[in-house]
């Protein structure tokens, strides 16, 4: 592996028309790569944002095989890319009404290397005057909570996660301590927790893992009224933002230096230095 390698972040306005997502996804994944990325990871549910939390059970496909599943190997295959793919709706074995919301890694050379099912499901009521109510234990599946997953890529050690997952900071305990490098986090986050608490949280499980994360977002208003955050980023193991997209559809590539992660963790050693639930 290179002592500096190239990843993005790829931010996208998801529609209820899954041919045009695939459609922008390639476009935005060819942006990523021809800035020389080695690794690009898409947004949670970038291959159908409904107008209802339904919509998607339509086009649920069983592991391994399905219109999404094979357009991500062929696109990762055609570009060279390793491909971390947001979220594809699995459909769950004996459970028509719910999918797992798989978080799936595709390699360079097409072939499926990693799944991650969400843990934490995103059952709120955020504290609105619009009255923003989400239950999605009704439509996914819980993935397993002892369910980690690091993966060696081009990059670094890449540890899994979701969207809400962001809020739990015991899960990227557990990813550093199984070697992740670099935490990604694929989400919709909502416009109105996003704002709040988005960044604050990410630079969050960077600094306390010293880590890399890498964050892609669903942006803007889509199908049903639901508002996205977007901001994409980039960020370092010091907590500082490398890069990010602010609104719209983008990609923000940064530089990751496993090297001076390890320097970084050698001279400042909190993660050895733990006391409590070590």
């Amino acid at each position: 592996m290179a002592e500096t390698t190239l990843i993005a972040a790829v931010q996208m306005n998801s529609t209820a028309v899954v041919a045009d997502n695939l459609a922008t996804a390639a476009r935005l994944l060819r942006d990523a790569r021809d800035a020389g990325a080695v690794l690009a990871a898409l947004p949670e549910n970038f291959a159908i944002m409904g107008a209802r939390d339904t919509d998607k059970l339509a086009f649920a496909e069983p592991f391994g095989r399905g219109p999404i599943q094979d357009w991500l190997a062929e696109t990762a295959q055609k570009l060279g890319l390793w491909i971390v793919a947001g979220t594809v709706p699995v459909a769950v074995d004996g459970d028509p009404g719910r999918v797992w919301a798989a978080n799936l890694v595709f390699d360079a050379s097409g072939a499926q290397v990693a799944r991650y099912d969400k843990i934490h499901l995103f059952d709120v009521d955020v504290p609105s005057a619009s009255g923003e109510r989400y239950r999605e234990s009704k439509t996914i599946a819980q993935g397993a909570a002892d369910g980690f997953t690091v993966i060696d890529t081009p990059a670094g050690k890449l540890g899994l996660s979701v969207c809400y997952d962001v809020r739990f900071p015991e899960l990227y305990r557990q990813l550093a301590a199984l070697g992740a490098e670099i935490l990604c986090v694929p989400a919709a986050f909502t416009a109105k927790t996003g704002e709040a608490h988005w960044e604050i949280l990410l630079r969050a499980r960077a600094i306390e893992n010293q880590c890399y994360v890498i964050a892609s977002g669903e942006t803007g208003t889509h199908a049903g009224g639901r508002q996205t955050w977007g901001h994409s980023m980039v960020v370092g193991p010091w907590g500082e933002v490398l890069a990010c997209v602010d609104a719209g559809e983008g990609v923000a590539t940064a530089a990751v230096d496993v090297v001076a992660l390890h320097a970084l963790r050698a001279g400042f050693p909190n993660l050895s230095q733990r006391r409590i639930g070590v």
